[in-house]
């Protein structure tokens, strides 16, 4: 016998794929948050903490870029339905699926350009400088997620919406 009620809806691969997103950014989230905390505390005590700003920006990165990954899946980015909300269903879908084709094209190009750096700085074994965190995995985080926002957009190009 299942675990799950007949009531319950099974939960889809999207949602369950936005809620780890959640979880591991929350946790870069929090670590940077922890990690600042702790830096200041260590500054009042006249003990410093070493690298906590390299911290905080790699944990940031991280958060950051699940954060506008779920977002996307979502579909909760900042959009004005002033004049939009106004138009015909089909003039709607029409302007939706602009939006999303002018949103595929600026995260390629994004994600087309951190790879042309990442290339371009590949033989420079880049890292920071008091703790040598190595730039090349944060930038393949970027790259990742761009990416996967520039696809999810293209999958929405030819999506028929219900307003």
């Amino acid at each position: 016998m299942s675990a799950q009620s007949p009531t319950e809806p099974t939960p889809s691969a999207p949602h369950v794929f936005t809620k780890w997103l959640y979880r591991f950014g929350g946790l870069a989230l929090l670590f940077a948050m922890s990690t600042d905390a702790v830096a200041v505390l260590g500054r009042h005590l006249g003990i410093p903490l070493l690298g906590s700003i390299e911290m905080v920006q790699a944990a940031m990165l991280v958060a950051s870029s699940m954060a506008v990954i779920a977002a996307t899946l979502a579909e909760k980015h900042a959009v004005v339905h002033l004049l939009v909300g106004r138009l015909r269903p089909a003039t709607q879908n029409s302007l939706a699926r602009v939006h999303s084709l002018f949103c595929f094209v600026f995260f390629a190009a994004l994600t087309y350009g951190s790879v042309w750096i990442a290339l371009d700085l590949r033989g420079g074994h880049e890292e920071s400088e008091l703790l040598h965190i190595p730039y090349t995995p944060l930038r393949l985080i970027c790259i990742l997620a761009m990416l996967a926002v520039a696809l999810i957009f293209a999958t929405r190009i030819r999506r028929r919406r219900t307003p």
